[in-house]
């Protein structure tokens, strides 16, 4: 790891070990919101095919895309993806092109990231791909594996995909019981490599980026451009602080973000906000984003359940509210969810909005107004609003979301500026420009912190705030002529 310390100090950077924690990434110098921290190529990485969907293995685009006549596996959209991928495709696309149709079938992107990984550790170590300090296989052995803490059934899998993979692979010398360790450090860290907008694209391990720490009110944000992973400063960052990231959505109570981080990344967050759990203000942020509201529509007090167990007691105001009530409620938005999502699934998005909207009525009976319960509803009808192009119904439903939005999210969060976006599009859409503005206004007072302002993305957005002051400039003008 010298190496790597040695890579990371030009860049404000040092490398700390902690009891608690393992390794860690330390700023060696101040840094400031919006500012690269650290940036990162994967080392392997696969787009996210299916039956259904395909991308380039080089862009992760879908357009014009063709598929390797040998292996019948990978897609390009062009040449130079190909060329760029070819050192490494040119020995997976000779394996894949063996297997029978069938095995080619229970290839999936997880296999195939394993079978590169592998095929690169060849490649780096007869020089064919270069090797450097942020660039080399002593790096993903380096990871955590957790695999003294991953139950039976979990270890077998591995096992499976391992045969699996060094069936394929036909390497001398090769260890199976390695190749399930690397699935298990697949597992607690690769990233999801998304678009500017934060849609999944594929998958990546990037090694150095995996270094860093989770904390539940992170001080960087991890974006992707392409398929490179760009760590940017949230907040300021003084010299000797840890460099923390979030691994899972945050906009949860503390105990379902404890719980996902013990089941995925197996282990149990000490962060500032962690620390708080069982306090009063956890409790009660924890009633609000997950639990239950007053019966008393004017009263904004949240429930906690009464020590009989027989109902809950709003904190507030002291009434009590029937648990066989709530629990009848809950039952029928179960109901109805299990039948929108099936809706939605087999194109029947007309059905999928009238359920969808008793759930939200049946919610808003039992749930806080800044329940993210109410807010994944609403997430879903502004979707299928959108796909069925209903802007002004698709504005209304989004206007909801923006308060819970900032309730939920630190300031600087990429999915507060992007909703900003959203919102400031469906607006200019339907000509009420003066709100654009504010909207688009307010997403890149934080996109610029989260994205830079070099991107594609960046600057589309930035010629949209441009082009919605002209064109309020211009009304204005006219009606003053007028």
């Amino acid at each position: 790891m010298e190496e790597l310390q040695a890579s990371l100090q030009p860049r404000g950077l040092t490398l700390s070990t902690f009891p608690d924690k393992g390794r860690s990434l330390l700023a060696a110098r101040d840094f400031y919101p919006g500012e690269v921290i650290i940036s990162q190529e994967p080392y392997v990485c696969v787009p996210n095919n299916s039956l259904t969907e395909s991308r380039c293995d080089g862009c992760f685009s879908k357009s014009n895309l063709k598929k390797c006549s040998a292996c019948h596996v990978v897609w390009y959209c062009g040449s130079s993806c190909q060329k760029l991928e070819w050192k490494l495709h040119r020995l997976e696309c000779q394996l894949l092109a063996k297997l029978d149709k069938e095995r080619r079938k229970s290839v999936t992107p997880t296999i195939r990231m394993m079978v590169k990984l592998y095929l690169r550790r060849k490649l780096q170590n007869e020089n064919v791909i270069p090797v450097t300090a942020m660039d080399n296989y002593n790096l993903v052995e380096a990871l955590v594996s957790h695999m003294s803490d991953i139950d039976e059934k979990q270890l077998l899998l591995y096992a499976q995909m391992a045969n699996l993979v060094n069936l394929i692979l036909q390497l001398p010398n090769i260890d199976i019981k390695e190749i399930a360790e690397n699935f298990s450090k697949f597992a607690c860290n690769a990233h999801t490599i998304c678009d500017s907008e934060l849609r999944s694209l594929g998958t990546g391990l990037y090694p150095v980026i995996s270094i860093i720490n989770h904390s539940c009110l992170p001080n960087a944000v991890l974006v992707f451009e392409g398929r490179l992973a760009v760590v940017r400063a949230v907040k300021h960052i003084p010299k000797d602080s840890e460099v923390s990231i979030s691994y899972v959505e945050t906009a949860a109570s503390t105990i379902t973000r404890q719980k996902t981080l013990k089941e995925q990344y197996l282990f149990t967050c000490i962060c500032v906000r962690c620390n708080k759990l069982g306090q009063y203000d956890d409790i009660q942020e924890s009633a609000i984003l997950e639990g239950y509201r007053c019966r008393d529509n004017g009263c904004s007090g949240f429930l906690l359940r009464e020590s009989d167990e027989k109902g809950f007691v709003c904190q507030q105001c002291g009434l009590i509210r029937n648990k066989e009530e709530i629990r009848k409620i809950a039952s029928d938005i179960k109901a109805l969810s299990d039948k929108a999502l099936k809706c939605s699934s087999s194109g029947n998005l007309q059905e999928a909005i009238v359920l969808y909207k008793n759930i939200e009525k049946l919610q808003k009976e039992v749930c806080h107004p800044f329940s993210i319960i109410l807010m994944r509803t609403w997430e879903k009808l502004l979707e299928i609003l959108m796909q069925l192009e209903e802007w002004k119904e698709a504005l209304a439903i989004c206007r909801l979301t923006i308060p819970v939005y900032e309730r939920v999210y630190p300031g600087f969060h990429p999915l507060l500026g992007l909703q900003y976006y959203s919102c400031g599009k469906l607006e200019w859409l339907l000509g009420e420009t003066d709100d654009a503005i504010k909207s688009f206004t307010k997403a890149v007072d934080i996109l610029r912190i989260t994205h830079g302002t070099s991107t594609p993305f960046m600057k589309e957005l930035l010629m949209k705030l441009e082009e919605a002051r002209v064109e309020a400039s211009f009304k204005l003008s006219s009606t003053e002529d007028s």
